[in-house]
Order: C-alpha cells, then structure tokens, then sequence
C-alpha cells in the first residue's frame, strides 16, 4: 500500500482530460480532450518500469546534455572509514560536496506555457513539457510524465497519483506552494503525494515550501533539492509535522532515497519531524534504501523505521550541522532497527567527516 492517503477537504476542482500526448508550449488545452468524458477509465495492468536514463528524459529543444544522475567524487575525510562516500572537513555546502542545489535541478528551459487551475489528468501516457501551472495536478492515468515545468499551488499538493495507477514521472521540475494559501488554515502539505501502488520516479526536481514533501512508500527519489519547508497550523490547533521524505510504512514496493539534498529547517517546536521520516503508521518499514543524501534538519534528521523495520539500507550519507550541531535538532538519527532482517547501516558521516553512530 500507498505510504499515505492526504486529507481531502473541500476544494475547487478544475477538471480538464487530457489526452495521451506530449502538452507542451505550444497551442492552448481545450477543456475536453480525448476520450475521457469526465470519468475515472480504468486502471491499465501494472507495467514494470524502469527509471528513465539520462539519455531518455524529454529535453527541451534547444537545450545542450542532460545533467547526470551520478555524484562526483570527492576526497574522504581523513581517519575514517570511507565517510559518507563524498563527505569532506572543507564541504561548506551541498553544491561544494556534488549534491544537489537550485542551479543543478528545476526546468532546463526559460520557455513556458501558462496554466491554471486544479487539473485532473484521465489519459495514460501524458507528458506535460514546458508548463508554468499556478495550481495543481490531480493524476488519474498510467505513465504520466511532468518534465521542465514549473507548479506553483494552493492546494493540499503540487502533484497526486490516485489509487491504481503507475508510472508517474517528476523530471527536472520546480513544485512550491504559497505559504498562508493553502486549504490547511493556511498550510501546505504534499509537493508529490503517492496514494497509488504503482510505480513514482521523482528527479532532478526543487520542491519547497510544502510541509510533507514527498510522501510515498515506494519508488525511485533521486537528484532532488528539498527546501525551506514552511511551519504552519492545521485544523487540530497544532502545528504540522514537517519532512522532506516521508513514508508511512505498509508498503512492500521498495523505495530508494539517492543523492539528494534533504533540508529541514523547521525547530522542533514548529513541527519538524525528520528530513528523511520512515515511520511505522499504517505497517511495517521494509526494503527501502537510503544513500548518499545530503541531510539535515528535523527534530531528529532520520527516523530509521523503529521495530519490525528490515532491509533499510543507510549508507553513505553526509549529516550536515547547518541547522543544529547534531544535524537535526535533537540528534541524527532515531529508531534504528539494528537487529532487523536486512538492515545495514554503513559510512554515514557528520559534514565533518566523523561517523554518525546510532544509538543502542
């Protein structure tokens, strides 16, 4: 299952159908296309999919070679055991280390069409190429891919896969939300909300502002900058809990957490939970893989899964001291599982390049 169901109050929907093509600058949306007629189709079967190579994402004409998924190396802090893979004493940032930041992720292209509205998404195998969309997108299809685009919303999410359908694609992608605009007394929640089994890829996107950013329990989350996440108050009186990644549990996909940066600058008394939270809600944390992420900020950075969790894979990723001396403001790390099935916790490093140890 899904690693989360977002609240849905009420709201102004927009519904546009939209058909199985490429949607880009050119030409304006009719309200009606294909052949959806404003009714859920059913879902395709399942595909297995692998994530796009570098060669194989949508680029914008013009543009020169896509920027590749792959860190740089750098050298190792001295008396240790390969830190953090990349993680350097002289790193001042995540761009000086190789991670991700805002000139290395977001659109390739200064070209866009303008959209509006709150838009549902009912043909498989849409692409969406070169949009600024001040609103949000609703998927209900297989194999929708979002490229070079820009989302601004004032919704519960940027982007959400409905439950049965696969194949989402978030490629060099700019999602925030607008802080005091959304339908939380003024919060935002979800830059991608995954209800879906099927299959997310989310890359070399910028997504702020919005207080869960990436919520799913499975799929491939890899070159991404996650930053300056809002505080805000929601319906209960009390302030939103906050994480960059966040997975509830209960899911059997797999989810794979690579070199991004993750940042939280939320204090623990405005609602931060973790940059990256995998936490037991609604089942079992298993067979995730968490490596070489730039990290920091939450009340604890990492929530490791707790009891029960196995194959959860932490290795070599740099806790920074950008927010609070131990990387989150209570600590590194919390709820690890070291005698779980599968789990493995190796060359995780402070910026400094000295271990980041879990506690016992």
């Amino acid at each position: 299952m899904s690693s989360h169901r977002p609240r849905l109050g009420r709201r102004r929907i927009v519904i546009l159908v939209v058909a199985g093509a490429v949607l880009g600058t050119a030409g304006a949306l009719a309200t009606t296309l294909g052949s959806g007629g404003g009714s859920t189709p059913t879902a395709a079967s399942t595909p297995t999919t692998a994530p796009l190579s570098s060669s194989q994402i949508p680029a914008p004409s013009g543009t020169g070679a896509l920027r590749s998924p792959s860190p740089r190396s750098f050298p190792k802090a001295s008396g240790t055991a390969s830190p953090a893979g990349n993680a350097a004493p002289s790193c001042t940032s995540p761009a000086a280390c190789g991670y991700p930041d805002a000139a290395s992720t977001g659109p390739r292209t200064a070209s866009f069409s303008a959209h509006s509205g709150n838009i549902s998404i009912r043909d498989n195998g849409t692409t969406i190429s070169g949009w600024n969309l001040t609103g949000s997108l609703d998927i209900y299809a297989d194999n929708v891919t979002i490229v070079d685009s820009k989302i601004t919303s004032t919704n519960w999410w940027g982007v959400n896969l409905r439950p049965g359908h696969t194949g989402l694609r978030i490629l060099h992608t700019f999602i925030t939300g607008v802080p005091g605009k959304g339908p939380d007394n003024g919060g935002e929640d979800y830059a991608l909300s995954n209800m879906s089994d099927g299959s997310v890829e989310v890359g070399w996107s910028n997504m702020s502002v919005f207080g869960n950013t990436v919520s799913t329990g499975h799929g491939y989350i890899h070159d991404n900058y996650v930053h300056d996440l809002v505080p805000f108050i929601n319906h209960s009186g009390y302030y939103q809990h906050t994480d960059a990644v966040i997975s509830d549990g209960g899911d059997t996909g797999g989810l794979r957490i690579e070199h991004n940066t993750l940042l939280n600058p939320i204090d623990a008394t405005h609602g931060a939970s973790a940059a990256i939270g995998l936490f037991p809600n609604t089942g079992l944390i298993t067979d995730v893989t968490v490596k070489n992420n730039w990290i920091a900020g939450g009340a604890y950075a990492l929530y490791g899964g707790g009891p029960g969790a196995a194959r959860v894979v932490v290795s070599g990723n740099v806790f920074s001291d950008e927010y609070w001396p131990e990387c989150g403001f209570y600590g590194a790390i919390a709820h690890w599982n070291a005698t779980g099935s599968g789990n493995v916790w190796s060359d995780n490093a402070f910026r400094n390049g000295q271990a980041v140890i879990p506690a016992t």
